[in-house]
């Protein structure tokens, strides 16, 4: 399956709420208001787009942000020069394509260009994620530390160093 990266723009906004809305149980809710709010934030915000529109998105957010999520101020409490991996959502019927492999590609060459040192995030271990855990674990992201969240949602907070360009 052919699909395409670009950066997300304001006319993508109903197909990014769709998908996180199917998405739910394993993202945060979202709006069209802390959509605009997030995507002025966000440092790195790209959209995928295959035979049917935009089939996935992710959002990026670097230290410094004002970004109130719990996990991303956990991580700005620990790290520097991070870049934190939020709500990186493929659609169901495209997932195992290669999406989130070119969404995390493209996320490291943002970093190295960025001068950041590391890839963030979370994955859910109660309710648990094991298809997310697997394919981290596949690309390097290692747990770094356990949070419970208010709703009791236990999360796994992930990292892995960036990989510098060889001279």
């Amino acid at each position: 399956m052919e699909f395409a990266l670009r950066e997300y723009e304001a006319a993508d906004a109903a197909a990014v709420l769709r998908l996180n809305a199917e998405s739910v149980a394993v993202l945060s809710p979202m709006d069209a208001d802390r959509l605009r709010l997030l995507a002025a934030m966000c440092r790195f915000h790209l959209v995928a787009l295959g035979p049917v529109g935009v089939i996935g998105f992710v959002m990026g957010f670097t230290d410094g942000a004002a970004y109130d999520s719990a996990n991303y101020r956990w991580f700005a409490a620990r790290y520097r020069c991070f870049l934190y991996l939020d709500r990186m959502v493929v659609a169901a019927s495209f997932r195992g394509c290669g999406v989130g492999r070119a969404f995390h590609a493209a996320a490291e060459r943002h970093a190295i260009a960025s001068g950041l040192d590391w890839l963030v995030g979370e994955i859910d271990l109660d309710p648990p994620n094991p298809v997310s855990l697997a394919y981290h674990e596949r690309l390097g992201f290692v747990e770094v530390g356990r949070q419970t969240l208010p709703s009791g949602k236990v999360v796994s907070m992930r990292a892995r160093r960036v990989s510098q360009p060889r001279s």
